[in-house]
């Protein structure tokens, strides 16, 4: 076996159908007294009633998430928490709300608890991004990594399916990325098939009843793992694609991933052969890149930037912007196969190499 180094990130992980109803005990947990409480405005409701459940312990609710974090929000919500003395962060919903306590946290150290609703996965990572001027920075920094997580499936039945589905292959991301990165190690490379394995097996029972509490709670089991696979190793192409089209474009955040993963392992085939291999019996395909393509049109998922609101004239810009900064991957980032790759993506064709 090749030398490796395995680092764990210190996240405590409460899971379970109604495991919500232990958020006032792991607060007490983290020793805070004053939470302000996160969400997007969609969510609000939500995060009145995890403000309710605590009580005196809650400072106030901020409920202006957005996606990608532009910094004119982050900024707000610093200041909020600084205002109201918050001596900790309660982030219920998805990426954009985990993004937002993160971008507190980075700032002051504040702990996060995550209350996770979708199955971005941001909760299991240090992986902070913050959108300014129309580009969208990222970094690590322990401070941002959520102290507690508290997944509970029943939070999850109101998803609407369409939602599912590309959370659910957001999460895929995550690991399929995970097994080709560079510092990948067996501990993170069994997490990763097993997370994706678990994220595409909930989506046919979810399809039939999307109230199936147990493969809610697969799915969200997989997007565990997935997130804590993200968290443990480099990011790579699909990632740094995903990043500059979002920020630069403010598209959709798991739809962008839905749409651009089976064009970045198609471009990564050949340079990471054994990834690919995991990723395709993980699915139970024989095609790592064509599978997930198969997996989001059997599942009614967009397949095309231009479906998503991705504007033609921006695909020379997102390959330069990608070119210009690139995470380290198996295959060196060659800008004119970027260029032809975001055309194929842009025109929702099946993935291909080249």
């Amino acid at each position: 076996m090749d030398a490796f180094v395995y680092q764990a990130n210190p996240t405590r992980v409460v899971f379970g159908a109604g495991a919500l109803a232990r958020l006032g005990e792991e607060i007490e947990r983290l020793g805070a007294r004053r939470a302000l409480v996160l969400s997007t405005p969609e969510q609000a409701d939500s995060a009145g009633q995890v403000a309710a459940m605590l009580g005196d312990r809650a400072a106030g609710v901020f409920a202006r998430a957005v996606m990608h974090v532009p910094i004119e929000t982050a900024r707000a919500a610093r200041e909020e928490a600084r205002r109201l003395g918050a001596d900790c962060a309660v982030a219920v919903g998805g990426g954009s709300t985990t993004g937002l306590g993160k971008a507190i946290a980075l700032d002051s150290g504040l702990p996060i608890l995550a209350i996770p609703t979708t199955y971005a996965g941001s909760e299991m990572t240090p992986i902070w991004g913050l959108t300014e001027a129309g580009v969208k920075k990222t970094g690590r920094d322990p401070r941002v990594l959520p102290r507690t997580v508290i997944y509970d499936p029943a939070l999850t039945l109101t998803l609407p399916y369409p939602l599912t589905v590309t959370s659910a292959i957001n999460a895929i991301a995550h690991a399929a990325e995970g097994l080709y990165a560079h510092d990948v190690n067996p501990v993170v490379a069994l997490m990763a098939e097993e997370g994706i394995r678990a994220s595409a097996a909930a989506l046919a029972p979810l399809q039939s009843d999307p109230t199936d509490l147990h493969a809610r709670g697969d799915a969200l089991y997989g997007a565990w793992l997935c997130g804590t696979v993200l968290g443990s190793v480099a990011m790579g192409l699909h990632h740094k694609l995903c990043h500059t089209l979002g920020g630069s474009f403010n598209l959709p955040h798991a739809d962008v991933h839905t749409v651009v993963l089976p064009h970045a392992l198609a471009y990564n085939t050949d340079d990471a052969p054994h990834a690919m291999q995991r990723i395709a019996r993980a699915l139970g395909e024989s095609d790592a890149a064509a599978g997930v393509h198969a997996l989001a049109r059997r599942h009614g998922a967009p397949t095309s930037l231009a479906a998503i609101g991705m504007p033609a004239d921006g695909l020379d810009r997102a390959a330069d912007l990608a070119a210009a900064t690139p995470y380290p991957n198996p295959r060196p980032l060659d800008r004119r196969a970027l260029r032809a790759l975001l055309q194929r993506a842009f025109d929702g064709v099946p993935p291909q190499r080249d």
